[in-house]
């Protein structure tokens, strides 16, 4: 048996096409879904906002990580390692909650 590729039209607005710019993720979960909340952290100014929040099921997340380490791979095959810098204190980046993680989410 010959399985037919499903092909998706994707619709990307005018103003989602613009993007949001992010240097701060925060990640928690409940059971049933993970969180992505993504802000941004201006130096000097104590407050940031949530630009945009992603909920999903456990399996899209891992498929999400999944396909983010294969993009990694081949940009960095393209244009060398991406560096981290280790910065003390560093206050922007992507880090889970740990004092929301576990938590049911209604």
């Amino acid at each position: 048996m010959e399985k037919k590729e499903q092909k998706i039209n994707i619709e990307l607005g005018e103003k989602e096409a613009e993007g949001i710019y992010s240097n701060l993720a925060i990640l928690t979960h409940s059971p049933a879904e993970f969180i992505i909340d993504f802000t941004r952290i201006v130096p000097g100014v104590p407050k940031a906002k949530v630009l945009s929040r992603i909920i999903t099921t456990p399996q899209h997340a891992k498929m999400l990580m999944k396909a983010l380490q294969d993009n990694i791979k081949r940009y960095e095959e393209k244009f060398g390692e991406i560096k981290i810098e280790n910065v003390p204190n560093q206050q922007f980046g992507f880090v889970a909650n740990p004092s929301l993680n576990d938590e049911t989410i209604n």
